[in-house]
């Protein structure tokens, strides 16, 4: 038999002080809403607050339609029928819109209650379809970071191997050599070997853990900031939308200045000297990661209006070697997946013609990290 989050609720008191029934329904991944007849909230977890984009403080006592409104499937008008009628009404793969964000699909499960002023209530468990998609697509890009660094890791050996060969065998041959004008072929090979060496290393990115500190990840930015208006030419504006709430990182500084200038240097060369780069923080709660769930993570955005990122590219931009720049070698991307991850970080993109969007996701407190892939109760 199928249980809700109402059944599971109607058992905390017999394992949990009254207390702690708060809290554990504040941790729940899963979103909870409740409302009356008239659709006010009565009350809204923090996952609640994160699909709403709002703090219980801002949304407690306002309608549930200044926030989520029908697209075209009537969830509405269900909640009102579940009300109406007294019974639960569960649906599934339900497309709503979100007043000033994206729309977004749901599942949601729709239970009446009768309150203690005998007034009909109804709670509302939304589970975010596209939240789901979003962690299967993350966990396919961290497989896939994975796999091409051990796949790199053994191109390497098998590359560096023949090339310290090739180097030693042109310093002995340099020194047999009884004409010196021969020399300059010698040195071409010596500069060769030394360059295919730097290109591989490159690619492997830093081969040292990060030394993590406490970071300000808006001084990180800022340097950013100032580095990229050095380089950048006139005619492309840089703008900034911090969350100066935002705690500290522990973090590794110098590496995430790597990470995200490489990502802040293609939005400019993307733009061709004319056009808007932005920088915005923000914190998401109770986000999931692959398959680890953090309590707070920070999302870092850097925005471009240039033409976009070709449909044909995107799926393979974070391995090396792949750029749309005809000057770049496709190495900054690469590296730079490889430096987030190895905070417990991602990067994912979206991008159209108008609007790339690249996102950098690093937890606040890598100890609260769950290794466990969330569970949804069904």
């Amino acid at each position: 038999m199928t249980r809700t989050i109402n059944d599971v609720l109607g058992d905390i008191p017999k394992v949990l002080p009254a207390m702690e029934h708060k809290k554990l329904i504040e941790n729940l991944a899963v979103a909870v809403f409740l409302v009356d007849e008239a659709l006010t909230l009565k009350y809204l977890n923090p996952a609640a607050e994160e699909i709403i984009g709002t703090g219980i403080r801002h949304a407690l006592n306002k309608s549930l339609t200044d926030f989520i409104q029908d697209h075209t499937d009537g969830f509405i008008g269900h909640i009102r029928q579940c009300i109406a009628t007294g019974h639960p009404i569960t649906v599934r793969e339900i497309c709503v819109k979100r007043i000033g964000r994206s729309d977004m699909t749901i599942d949601c499960a729709m239970t009446p209650l009768q309150s203690t002023k005998e007034t009909d209530v109804c709670i509302l468990e939304i589970t975010q379809i596209d939240r789901l998609v979003r962690i299967t697509r993350e966990e396919h890009l961290l497989f896939e970071g994975q796999a091409t660094r051990n796949m790199l890791r053994g191109l390497a050996h098998e590359i560096k191997n023949p090339l310290g060969g090739l180097r030693g065998a042109a310093q002995l041959l340099a020194g047999e050599l009884p004409d010196k004008s021969m020399h300059d072929y010698t040195d071409v090979i010596i500069r060769e070997a030394d360059r295919l060496k730097k290109l591989v290393d490159r690619m492997l990115g830093p081969n040292f853990a990060p030394a993590k500190r406490e970071v300000n990840i808006h001084d990180v930015l800022e340097h950013i900031r100032h580095l990229a208006i050095a380089e950048t030419p006139t005619g492309i504006n840089f703008n900034t939308d911090y969350d100066p709430s935002i705690p500290d990182l522990h973090a590794d500084h110098d590496l995430l200045v790597q990470a995200i200038l490489n990502i802040a240097r293609n939005a400019v060369r993307a733009l061709n000297k004319n056009g808007n780069v932005t920088l915005q923080t923000k914190v998401l709660r109770h986000f999931t990661i692959g398959e680890a769930c953090h309590r707070l993570v920070v999302q870092i955005c850097v925005k471009d209006d240039g033409p976009g990122i070709p449909e044909e590219l995107q799926p393979q931009i974070f391995f090396p070697m792949v750029s749309g720049d005809e000057e770049g070698i496709g190495l900054g991307l690469s590296i730079s997946q490889n430096i987030i991850n190895a905070h417990s970080g991602l990067i994912e993109f979206d991008s159209v013609p108008g609007n790339t969007e690249f996102r950098i996701l690093l937890p606040l407190n890598s100890a609260e990290i769950s290794n466990k892939k969330e569970q949804y109760i069904s």
